[in-house]
């Protein structure tokens, strides 16, 4: 999230009305993040997150990431509660650009990845994982498929305290096996320098995830090759290719000591 398009105060007030704020009392904007434009506005009605989409999110895209909010709500997943037209609209068009709003969430970015935080982290996941696996088509796999938030990275989980306080950022779901998204979680959250997953945020990390949705026999024995892949394209992703052979093994080596209870 960043400022890229500045708003008028006719935009102000056309966002406002549109999305039934209320009166407004301030905007800010915010500058953390480097794809969209967003703005805190605080209003009559309470505090909002607007968003004006930079980088050509369609109409269908962000009805799509609305409505799985709503269902993820109504489960328990915490996430940005959603704010529609007075016609049902997720969007309207300001500056050019499409322009939706949510609620804002309590809570902050972690700083530190504590052993609770990764618990915590694992509920979610897994919660937000069985609520909308009755959503998704099946992909032919042995494995459990289903709709997957698809970036559930440090800048899209907030916390207050040591538990996850919002989940944002809906609009890369789709439907995958679901232990690869467990797998990308373990690496992106608890995988130290050299590859290996580091002991106590990875185990508090797949407890939490087993507390609410254990995972079955061939899922246990599947994920360290999905942490050795996610570990890969990571180390890929980040221009670190020559590491890949050596980093990627001590991963899948460190999640089949996890999951034999040796990690």
């Amino acid at each position: 999230m960043a400022v890229f398009t500045d708003l008028s105060e006719n935009d102000c007030a056309e966002i406002a009305d549109a999305f039934r704020l209320g009166a407004l009392t301030s905007v800010i904007g915010i500058a953390d993040g480097d794809a969209e434009t967003t703005f805190l506005f605080r209003a009559e009605h309470g505090e909002f997150i607007v968003t004006l989409f930079e980088t050509g999110a369609g109409p269908d895209d962000l009805e799509q990431a609305f409505r799985t909010m709503e269902t993820l709500s109504t489960a328990g997943v915490p996430c940005p509660s959603t704010r529609r037209t007075e016609t049902g609209a997720a969007t309207i068009n300001v500056s050019g650009k499409l322009a939706a709003v949510v609620g804002f969430l309590p809570g902050s970015c972690a700083g530190e990845v504590t052993a609770e935080k990764c618990r915590s982290l694992g509920a979610t996941a897994a919660l937000l994982h069985h609520t909308l696996a009755r959503r998704a088509k099946g992909r032919g796999s042995l494995l459990p498929t289903g709709a997957v938030h698809g970036a559930l990275g440090r800048d899209n989980v907030f916390f207050v305290g040591e538990a996850v306080s919002g989940i944002i950022n809906f609009r890369l779901r789709h439907d995958d096996v679901l232990v690869a998204e467990l797998a990308n979680l373990l690496v992106g959250w608890t995988a130290r320098e050299d590859g290996m997953l580091a002991a106590e945020p990875a185990r508090a990390l797949l407890t939490g995830y087993e507390e609410v949705r254990p995972l079955l026999a061939l899922e246990r024995r599947s994920l360290p090759a999905f942490v050795m892949a996610a570990t890969a394209s990571s180390l890929a992703q980040a221009d670190r290719s020559a590491e890949v052979e050596v980093n990627a093994l001590c991963a899948h080596l460190s999640a089949r000591a996890l999951l034999e209870g040796g990690a």
